[in-house]
């Protein structure tokens, strides 16, 4: 039986001390050590297939290896759960161990959760949301390192991701300009949210870009759900010069659309092109025809976060807190052709 490889051996092999080859395996910050040195004992170490003990490193840095990922509702929400995906796969990919709490936006919960999940003595938060929104950090997580998730603070010390709602809002109108469509409406919500303004920039930014005027009468504001999007598609829809394509803030105004649409006997894509938000899979690919639409990047925020959450942890953020907005990439389905004749 071999014999376990210790320090010591490769200290010998790479001719330094022991107290050299435990600051250089275990990575610690402010030694004057010269690289042809760090690179002399990760040499030995690889040869002789030693490896620095994990728990005792942890102890010496007063780390646990363990995040917590603190939302409202994202837990009990199907369409969200890629962003858990995200961060939980790219927590374990660079060895540390994710947790979840689902508060239910519950303040008095969150600030309990949060205090146990400290005296658990978890190295970093990540604050997330349902919805890309403004919050204000709790004061329970104050002091620890936390990345907020689909938010954003007005405190711009704090790292946070987003959809680019605008480029979402704006790949949505292109597709069905790139159809022939010049008359095209916008079902969009009325929540005064970063998502309802960011889409209405991107939606008059492609009109703008195609050489077509935007029309205030083509956008209506109703609330985000189905019959919001039926309410609204029945308004612009009924009038004599109607839109021959609608943009919808979610799928879920999408189908109310897609019901409105019925109802006046208008075919998509034949009679109407409809493009939708979110990608939420089972609407999208429920509808008949499947609802072309703009997926938000939960999974790619989710591993966005973690990876920044952990590179703030172990100061390897220098310039300072980033703040990203990820594409949100166009997800083709049978909603939309080109405009029929309207008679």
């Amino acid at each position: 039986m071999s014999q376990k490889v210790s320090i010591k051996d490769v200290a010998a092999r790479a001719g330094v001390s022991v107290t050299t080859v435990s600051h250089v395996l275990n990575e610690v910050p402010g030694k004057r050590i010269t690289d042809a040195t760090r690179d002399r004992v990760r040499r030995a170490a690889g040869e002789l297939g030693y490896s620095p003990s994990s728990v005792a490193r942890n102890l010496r840095l007063q780390r646990s290896q363990m995040l917590a990922l603190i939302s409202d509702e994202i837990a009990t929400t199907p369409y969200a759960g890629q962003m858990i995906l995200g961060a939980q796969e790219a927590a374990s990919k660079a060895g540390w161990l994710l947790m979840l709490v689902n508060t239910g936006s519950d303040s008095e919960f969150e600030a309990a959760e949060i205090q146990a999940l400290r005296q658990r003595q978890v190295d970093g938060f990540l604050y997330a949301t349902m919805y890309h929104r403004e919050v204000t950090l709790p004061e329970a997580i104050a002091g620890v390192p936390t990345v907020l998730l689909d938010a954003r603070s007005s405190d711009r010390t704090l790292p946070s991701v987003v959809p680019d709602e605008v480029a979402g809002g704006r790949v949505a109108t292109e597709e069905l300009i790139r159809h022939g469509h010049s008359k095209i409406g916008f079902l969009n919500n009325a929540d005064d949210i970063p998502a309802t303004h960011g889409r209405l920039k991107g939606y008059r930014a492609a009109l703008e870009d195609a050489g077509l005027t935007y029309d205030e009468r083509l956008v209506i504001a109703r609330p985000s759900d189905t019959e919001g999007g039926l309410q609204g598609a029945r308004q612009l829809l009924g009038a004599t010069d109607r839109p021959t394509a609608l943009f919808c803030f979610n799928d879920r105004m999408a189908m109310g659309a897609y019901h409105a649409a019925g109802e006046l006997g208008l075919r998509i894509p034949q009679d109407l092109s409809v493009v939708g938000f979110d990608n939420q899979e089972l609407i999208a690919d429920g509808l008949r025809p499947g609802l072309t639409t703009v997926a938000l990047p939960h999974y790619e925020m989710g591993a966005w976060a973690v990876e920044a959450l952990i590179a703030r942890i172990e100061g390897q953020d220098s310039e300072g807190p980033q703040h990203a907005a990820l594409t949100c990439p166009l997800v083709i389905r049978n909603s939309v052709d080109r405009p029929a004749p309207i008679s």
